[in-house]
């Protein structure tokens, strides 16, 4: 609570500013606990169904712990018909995990998502944030 309360203090307890104290939570916890989001209804006295609402619609933030390291799939149609499913079945093998879900170390969070806007690369993998294309299970 005290992490949560100095993010909510950078902002003044200001209703406009839930999504960025939603932000700052996430980057502070790697994910939205049920604890922060409590405490931000609270302080910035807003229904919790409204914050849990806001936090639950957005993809940027998840509300289950997350590994250290994001993988993401690409499954946009370029990416899949150019063997996507192949790869994101290997990496599901090698963690030993489905997309969605996070490695019980949480080192790993594996994930799928519709496109990355590299189509000519296909099939891409985000690691973290950085690209890689033209992915193979050799490679």
């Amino acid at each position: 609570m005290i992490e949560t309360d100095k993010i909510i203090e950078q902002y003044g307890s200001v209703r406009s500013s839930l999504i960025q104290i939603l932000q700052e939570a996430h980057g502070a916890f790697n994910y939205l606990p049920e604890t922060a989001l409590r405490r931000i209804s609270l302080r910035l006295e807003i229904p919790y169904a409204e914050v849990y609402g806001t936090a639950s619609f957005y993809k940027a933030f998840s509300l289950e712990p997350r590994g250290s390291h994001i993988i993401q799939v690409c499954m946009g149609t370029a990416c899949h018909v150019r063997g996507a499913q192949p790869v994101l079945d290997e990496f599901e093998r090698l963690l030993s995990i489905e997309a969605g879900q996070t490695t019980e170390d949480r080192l790993f969070t594996l994930e799928t998502v519709n496109c990355l806007g590299a189509c000519a690369l296909g099939p891409i993998v985000a690691v973290d944030g950085e690209y890689h294309g033209n992915i193979t299970l050799s490679r």
